[in-house]
């Protein structure tokens, strides 16, 4: 194995201190940073075909921030005014918190659970809101166990396509140049794909993080050196940090 000299991160850069910058000083490697795939609202002749009249709504779910931006973005695209009488359910209360880029906060119904998709039901699910017609916020390669989470407890609830994940442009980044390149979805697998179509892997070593990912690569034949979560390794970072240690 070749000495690991340079990571590639397929993500964005981090804006504070991560535990990254730790193994740049503790090995004297260097990191770099490049988003694999980037999140786009769809056009509203897109959202139209879909046939969904938001005010009919009288709540609105969210289940990342991405969700709420995009939300926000198609109403603005519509020109349609959210009442006040609006309801928002959110899976966290960083989800929660971050509504405040777009409403009054105080003058809102939000409620937000404790960052899993059972709390979350539990709040849509109580007798006080059952009655509420939910719209879902998606993005085009949800998981179907979002919606049928809520589909199977009873709830009137719409799926709203409004965002999806695209390839990044890649152009001028040279994979050769990195000993390690770490991949944390499905969709940068793709991307690798469609920007270097006559990519080899070498002697270039994959990490994975999250189960579907790492299944990913090994669909696509690469080769798959380093995989987190494991109970020893719960970040990306920590996997990296392991492995350098032990191959340093």
């Amino acid at each position: 194995m070749r000495k690991i000299k340079k990571i590639l991160i397929s993500q964005p850069e981090p804006s504070e201190k991560s535990p990254y910058d730790d193994l740049v000083e503790k090995y004297n490697v260097k990191i770099d940073f490049r988003p694999f795939i980037q999140v786009e609202s769809i056009s509203l002749k897109d959202f139209r075909k879909q046939k969904i009249d938001v005010l009919s709504h009288t709540a609105v779910i969210f289940t990342a921030r991405t969700a709420v931006d995009h939300f926000f973005h198609i109403c603005g695209e519509l020109r349609i005014n959210i009442p006040e009488t609006m309801k928002y359910f959110c899976m966290s209360e960083t989800i929660a918190f971050y509504l405040q880029k777009y409403i009054v906060y105080r003058k809102r119904k939000i409620f937000f659970g404790n960052g899993s998709l059972s709390s979350l039901l539990e709040l849509t699910n109580s007798s006080k809101h059952k009655g509420e017609k939910f719209f879902l916020v998606l993005a085009d390669s949800f998981k179907l166990e979002v919606p049928k989470t809520f589909e199977k407890a009873k709830l009137k609830v719409t799926r709203a396509v409004l965002y999806r994940t695209v390839a990044s442009d890649l152009s001028g980044l040279k994979l050769k140049d990195y000993d390690i390149i770490s991949f944390f979805s499905p969709q940068e697998i793709k991307s690798l794909q469609n920007n270097f179509p006559d990519f080899e892997q070498g002697n270039i070593l994959f990490a994975a993080f999250g189960p579907a990912t790492a299944k990913a690569i090994k669909a696509a034949k690469y080769i798959l050196s380093i995989e987190a979560p494991k109970s020893e390794m719960p970040s990306m970072s920590k996997a990296l940090d392991i492995f350098l240690k032990t191959n340093l």
